[in-house]
């Protein structure tokens, strides 16, 4: 179990990782490489216009003194390099006709060898910028501007300098970055894993739960402190674990029920069969065939009740529907309890009406709901009771109303009278479906079934049917 739970557990934070987590990592490597290149050019652009600048400024000059005459332009040259204020950060080339740096503000010469992309540029017309790395490593932002115009001893006047400060400086940025990158990745992460496992735990318990309830414990809670969706389920299946442990209850009780219920006969269908074959008298003979005869009929409804309450729940249950007379059958379900009731010293009284409309449904079954609630009100009812049957009709349906003087149903336990395997008194007969087949029936017919009782007074049950719409 532990090791579905922790393979449960890694399937969601691995799709978490891949999903949330990868799409944010993208998006910030994203940003990051924008950040990057945006604060690379907005530094290498400052340079660049700051070089511009300055080498533009020496030109000006320059264009003033080449006017005088080349002595003059060269000595100029000689000390505007050597004189250059700058020389710490930035370096200024004389470029002579040949290509060939001839004097420089460092007072070293560079390489013949060196190549100058800036100056080639710029001598063939382009805008005589570079950026690149010298020989030995080091990177230079380079801009050559012609000056062959001027003087035909020089061809360019070119500025260099070293970009290494400029690079550290951004890569002092490019570190923040990465580091608050980093710092968003792992509150993501932090954040993310004790969300899932908000989630995870409730599932880890859910499904360990789910699998107690399937061998019939039903007695694990799920521990819930939150109030969200996920404490929403936990509540529901907390709920179904108490309706299902109440359910499992009553099977049991019903079980237990039926079991005897159908002892009972059975032990008396035996006894008589047994006495009848030892003794021949007539009147022996005459008690126990009737004997039989009832307690075969009392087995005959139990399993017809029992049938009916599979078909339904199989969805096999079905009507036989048609115009029928609901007195008749009423009469006739009254007429099979006369007899017992007189037994038990029981009054029936009828308030019989002088006509009801037809109801439209299956006679069968509507005699079978009648059969069975008069039967529960003689069998709750104790001697010297009364079960008083009405019947009438108002504004298009028929209502049955039959009371009696019994002993009540708890108020706790009326919600729960019309649930399958549900009995509110143990110790009379019966198993515990029958209310719920005739709610069922009642339904199937478009009526209702209403239940009003109060303990040590009585009972009273109103069975409402449609009227026909037909003829």
């Amino acid at each position: 179990m532990e090791r579905h739970s922790l393979i449960s557990k890694k399937s969601i934070t691995k799709r978490w990782i891949l999903n949330n987590l990868g799409m944010v990592f993208l998006a910030l490597l994203v940003i990051e490489m924008a950040f990057i290149y945006a604060i690379q050019n907005y530094y290498y652009s400052s340079v660049r216009q700051y070089m511009s600048s300055r080498i533009n400024a020496v030109t000006s000059v320059l264009s003033i003194h080449s006017q005088d005459s080349a002595a003059n332009f060269s000595s100029e040259m000689r000390n505007m390099l050597e004189t250059f204020d700058e020389k710490d950060k930035l370096e200024l080339m004389a470029i002579n006709s040949k290509g060939r740096v001839v004097l420089t503000s460092s007072g070293f010469s560079p390489d013949e060898n060196i190549a100058m992309p800036d100056y080639s540029d710029v001598m063939n017309g382009g805008d005589g910028y570079w950026v690149g790395k010298l020989p030995s490593g080091e990177k230079i932002m380079a801009i050559s501007v012609p000056i062959s115009s001027m003087n035909s001893e020089y061809s360019a006047v070119r500025m260099v300098v070293s970009l290494t400060e400029i690079d550290g400086a951004v890569g002092t940025y490019i570190l923040i970055a990465c580091a608050l990158g980093m710092l968003i990745l792992f509150i993501m992460i932090f954040t993310g894993l004790y969300f899932i496992g908000s989630i995870v735990k409730p599932i880890q318990q859910i499904s360990a739960i789910a699998k107690k309830f399937a061998t019939g414990n039903f007695s694990v809670r799920i521990d819930n402190t939150e109030n969200d969706e996920i404490g929403q389920l936990c509540t529901a299946i907390n709920y179904m674990a108490d309706e299902l442990s109440n359910t499992e209850a009553m099977k049991n009780d019903f079980i237990s029920s039926v079991s005897h219920e159908l002892r009972t006969p059975l032990t008396a269908i035996k006894g008589w069969a047994e006495t009848m074959a030892i003794d021949d008298n007539p009147d022996t003979m005459k008690k126990g065939v009737g004997v039989i005869i009832n307690e075969t009929e009392r087995l005959s409804r139990m399993v017809e009740e029992l049938l009916d309450f599979s078909r339904m729940q199989n969805g096999h249950f079905t009507l036989q529907s048609s115009d029928m007379d609901i007195l008749a059958e009423l009469e006739d379900a009254i007429l099979i309890y006369s007899e017992k009731a007189k037994r038990d010293n029981i009054e029936i009284i009828y308030n019989e009406p002088d006509m009801l409309p037809f109801v439209y449904g299956d006679k069968n079954r509507i005699r079978q709901v009648f059969i069975n609630i008069i039967d529960n009100a003689i069998k709750y009812s104790s001697a010297g009771g009364k079960v008083t049957i009405e019947a009438t009709s108002s504004a298009g349906f028929v209502y049955v109303k039959v009371s009696d003087t019994g002993c009540g149903i708890k108020e706790a336990d009326l919600p729960k009278v019309k649930t399958k395997f549900f009995k509110a008194n143990q110790s009379k007969r019966g198993s515990g479906i029958g209310l719920a087949v005739a709610d069922e029936i009642v339904t199937l017919h478009g009526g209702s079934l209403d239940v009003k009782s109060r303990e040590g007074f009585g009972t009273s049950i109103t069975i409402t049917l449609p009227r026909s719409t037909k003829g």
